[in-house]
């Protein structure tokens, strides 16, 4: 069994957040995934190499972004898995879990209040909101769909932490405005618009639309056949000579050069100064011989 370091000063994950860039969050909660996957499978410890292809990173990396949770395991051994885990959970946030609204339920409401994963990863679902007539009343996955209209008065009934925005996006505005009024701090939208919202709430968005074109382009990009290179075309590389063009064969011999003596002799000129200008090639209605 490896031996468990704590943090230095007992420093709390929430002290810890501040200091954390915010790619290395992300990657924290893909670990978070994997030592849950592994939990799962009874795996008690877990090498830095192991954790890091699982979570599809280099070890060096990994360990770096451990190294903001302070000391976790022990060099040639490894992490304890359930520490690891619990402690990445205290510095995301989710040792106490989340309880959260999802306003929206349509197709895309449903498919979400349905999904399982959200319980076991410290987020409870409590509350669905919707303005239609024909759904508000409806159950689903245990839940009543409640009238958006009374959203300010039920919320703090609710004391929900995170809401889920999946509405149209001409009405994605006023409910997160409506939540803003209510007093929620965190905001998840599926919808393809910017939401305007206080510098102290934080929104993030989730368009679906836009990730299915990432991925259209990276396809396309991959079934593009390999374009041959460009003799210098702004590569900055250097371009390669281009062999000259052969001339078609000539019919008559080609004129021999006269010695030197037998050229002809010119007259001097008064010299004159010539600009610059005029000692530069043109090609302006010039007839280049070979």
């Amino acid at each position: 069994m490896t031996e468990q370091h704590e943090t230095p000063g007992g420093v709390s994950g929430k002290a810890l957040q501040r200091d954390i860039p915010q790619a290395t969050v992300t990657r924290l909660a893909t670990y978070l995934r994997v030592l849950a996957g592994l939990a799962d499978s009874g795996v008690a410890i877990v090498s830095s190499e192991e954790l890091a292809v699982a979570a599809g990173v280099n070890s060096a990396k990994l360990r770096k972004d451990l190294s903001f949770l302070g000391p976790n395991g022990v060099r040639g051994v490894g992490y304890d898995v359930a520490k690891l885990r619990t402690r990445i959970e205290d510095v995301l946030g989710l040792s106490q879990g989340h309880r959260v609204v999802l306003i929206g339920a349509g197709n895309l409401g449903r498919a979400l209040v349905g999904y399982g994963g959200f319980g076991v990863r410290g987020f409870t679902v409590v509350g669905i909101f919707d303005n239609d007539p024909t759904v508000i009343g409806q159950s689903y996955a245990g839940l009543v769909v409640r009238d958006v209209d009374r959203l300010t008065d039920q919320i703090p009934a609710l004391s929900p932490t995170i809401a889920v925005v999946a509405v149209p996006d001409e009405a994605a505005q006023d409910v997160c405005d409506r939540l803003v009024a209510a007093g929620l701090p965190s905001i998840l939208s599926f919808a393809p618009c910017e939401l305007r919202a206080p510098a102290h709430v934080e929104v993030r968005r989730v368009d679906l639309a836009m990730e299915l074109q990432m991925l259209s382009f990276d396809a396309a990009r991959n079934d593009a056949p390999a374009l041959p290179e460009a003799a210098g075309a702004g590569s900055g590389r250097v371009a390669h000579r281009v062999p000259p063009q052969q001339h078609p064969t000539r019919t008559h011999p080609a004129p021999v050069e006269p010695p030197a003596r037998a050229r002809p002799q010119r007259r001097n000129a008064p010299h004159a100064a010539t600009p610059h200008s005029a000692t530069e090639p043109s090609t302006k209605g010039s007839v280049i011989t070979p």
